[in-house]
């Protein structure tokens, strides 16, 4: 960990403006060198609990478990709640085993998800992470497991109707609280230090062989939201990512690709004090706070 006290009052500083606990780390890809805020708390991964699944299906492509090409039906019944993707469609589907993962990460589709985890098996996923000393980061559900938790300790709808996230929303900070999938002791969780790493390690091609690795960055390089990481850049940044967002909850981890100066993974969670699905201020502030940390690795390494 490098001594970054200016870079860490200031990313403080951030998190509390924008009316979030905040939890961030990052390391130069290239150097090793590390800064970090509240780096070894649990955290909520929400949909970040994804990029380990792409990582252990890229695994098990390379490792010829999988025929990435192989076509899957994906059919109706199987659908799980969410806005993106086979999620938000109504017949059944069928594409191949890396449109999925595709989707997965892309739009966050969390039917697509849910299909996949079926196919290579969290018991699978956990083996991996442990086998890269991700001791920290526990994914024991999917996102159907996940979103029927609200159903079970606040009395929503399965599946969800009109007015489930104002109810929500409505319960206030006790919410955060009551729900297992919002307390980081019992959601699907990790710590920013291990997310960081874990994309440290896709970039370093250490997270499986070369070429599942090379995929895995291809995917994450095609994640179509702006608001979070990328909103602390301009457009000379390359940004491979992955969003989570759950009430009160709002995340994103990938890496930062600066030409000319070097790539640094960082990962960046929030937390908010009331149970808030829509909070711009807190979906800025992880660009803001991700760009002070960037920034200080690579003027320290120039």
């Amino acid at each position: 960990m490098i001594e970054a006290a200016a870079a860490g009052q200031q990313i403080q500083e951030a998190f509390h403006a924008a009316g979030v606990d905040g939890f961030l780390h990052a390391v130069d890809v290239d150097r090793g060198t590390e800064l970090g805020h509240q780096s070894d708390e649990l955290v909520v991964l929400a949909s970040v609990f994804k990029v380990p699944l792409l990582v252990e299906f890229e695994r098990q492509v390379a490792e010829g478990r999988i025929d990435e090409r192989e076509r899957a039906r994906v059919p109706a019944g199987f659908r799980v709640p969410g806005p993106t993707g086979i999620s938000a469609m109504l017949d059944d589907v069928e594409l191949s085993w890396r449109d999925l993962a595709q989707l997965m990460i892309a739009v966050s589709d969390n039917t697509a998800t849910d299909f996949l985890a079926e196919r290579i098996g969290l018991d699978d996923v956990a083996r991996t992470l442990r086998g890269l000393g991700l001791e920290q980061t526990v994914i024991d559900a999917d996102c159907r497991a996940i979103l029927r938790t609200f159903q079970e300790d606040l009395g929503l709808s399965w599946p969800p109707v009109p007015g489930d996230m104002e109810r929500v929303e409505a319960a206030g900070a006790a919410a955060m609280t009551s729900n297992r999938s919002l307390r980081p002791e019992t959601a699907v969780r990790s710590t920013a230090r291990e997310i960081a790493r874990l994309f440290t390690l896709i970039w370093r091609d250490e997270a499986g062989p070369a070429e599942a690795c090379a995929e895995m960055r291809r995917i994450l390089l095609s994640q179509v939201w702006r608001d979070r990481l990328r909103s602390g850049f301009g457009g000379a940044e390359r940004i491979g990512g992955k969003t989570g967002t759950l009430w009160g909850i709002r995340n994103e981890a990938g890496v930062v690709e600066v030409p000319g100066r070097g790539r640094v993974a960082v990962a960046v969670f929030t937390r908010s004090f009331e149970p808030r699905w829509n909070d711009p201020a807190a979906d800025h502030v992880i660009g803001t706070a991700a760009r002070i940390a960037v920034d200080a690795l690579l003027e320290a390494a120039a």
